[in-house]
């Protein structure tokens, strides 16, 4: 098969397009034939060796983590997928792989593809729908009434994160640019903030949420729009102990992580706020709910643009400039 290898960790380093052997399946694994794959700022990371602490990855290896296919082999143990399903996924952490023509992924991973979307369109939503899922059903526990800011709305997170706020009955207020605005409030946004000429920290106050996908500035600065007994939940860091527990990662890693966020609990504790830092797992039950969500109309893929497989670089580079609309697809022939 087909597929992009990274080489060596390296910041801004380029994939190598490789023949591969087609993967091996175990007795619980589906092979899917991938049809598309979504791109993130995660695959970014990731090759630049920002999360080789916890995700010690042994270059070569094949990035990516969505994938949107059909199925062409199942194990032995596998009852809820056959030959012929259309399904989507996230492949757990340490079997990503996506970035190829074929992939074996652990059947509690997988969901069936939602009949109302196209590949492409099914590609763009595993990770950011779980990402936002845990973040407001799980961790957040969001409840009709209750308001939620959601910073980047018109990003891949954040553009599906509105819309299930919405869903869930809250109050949903988000930064974007101005162009982008008509954009988030079609996706359910009460209060939109233009970060460029607005300060959100002047302008909201009384929140229940804040789901920080930002810099460190701007994490600080979400504690103060939060009310006492709020959460603050951040995909982007730092990294706290209760993640290196989940990890079971090693007492020096538990400490670095310690030293990473003990900075932001003191202040979150002063406020009486519960600080979490999220890093996404795949989960396909969820991933189910999200299908069925979507199927109903009430979530829609934002997509803001299909690259050939080729032009898996060029993908890459559009994610990493931070201003795509929603989700970077590629298409994989």
């Amino acid at each position: 098969m087909k597929a992009f290898i990274l080489d060596a960790y390296k910041k801004n380093g380029a994939l190598r397009l490789a023949d591969m052997p087609d993967p091996q399946m175990s007795a619980n694994d589906v092979l899917v034939r991938i049809h598309a794959t979504g791109l993130n700022p995660l695959d970014a990371k990731i090759r630049d060796g920002v999360f080789k602490l916890f995700l010690p990855y042994r270059p070569p290896f094949i990035l990516g983590h969505d994938l949107a296919g059909t199925v062409v082999g199942v194990g032995d143990s596998v009852r809820r997928f056959k030959v012929g399903d259309e399904v989507y996924a996230r492949p757990r952490d340490h079997r990503i792989g996506t970035f190829a023509e074929m992939i074996a992924v652990d059947a509690a991973d997988l969901a069936l593809k939602p009949k109302t979307l196209s590949m492409t369109q099914a590609a763009s939503i595993p990770l950011v729908g779980l990402t936002a899922w845990q973040a407001l059903v799980e961790v957040g526990q969001l409840k009709p009434g209750q308001k939620v800011f959601i910073q980047a709305g018109s990003g891949g997170v954040g553009s599906f994160a509105i819309q299930l706020a919405k869903h869930l009955g809250a109050t949903v207020a988000t930064t974007t640019s101005a162009a982008n605005t008509e954009l988030v409030k079609s996706l359910g946004a009460d209060v939109v903030i233009d970060y460029r000429t607005q300060d959100f920290e002047q302008l909201l106050s009384g929140y229940d949420l804040v789901l920080n996908s930002q810099d460190d500035k701007t994490l600080a600065k979400s504690l103060t729009v939060l009310k006492p007994g709020g959460k603050l939940i951040s995909i982007s860091g730092p990294p706290d102990v209760a993640f290196a527990k989940s990890l079971r990662l090693n007492l020096f890693l538990r400490f670095v992580m310690w030293m990473l966020s003990r900075g932001l609990l003191k202040k979150a504790r002063r406020r009486g706020i519960d600080y979490s830092f999220l890093f996404m797992r795949a989960d396909g039950q969820q991933l189910g709910e999200i299908t069925r969500l979507i199927e109903a109309g009430v979530i829609r893929p934002v997509i803001d643009g299909v690259f050939p497989f080729a032009q898996m670089a060029e993908a890459l580079v559009r994610v990493e400039g931070g201003r795509a609309r929603g989700k970077v697809v590629v298409s994989v022939p």
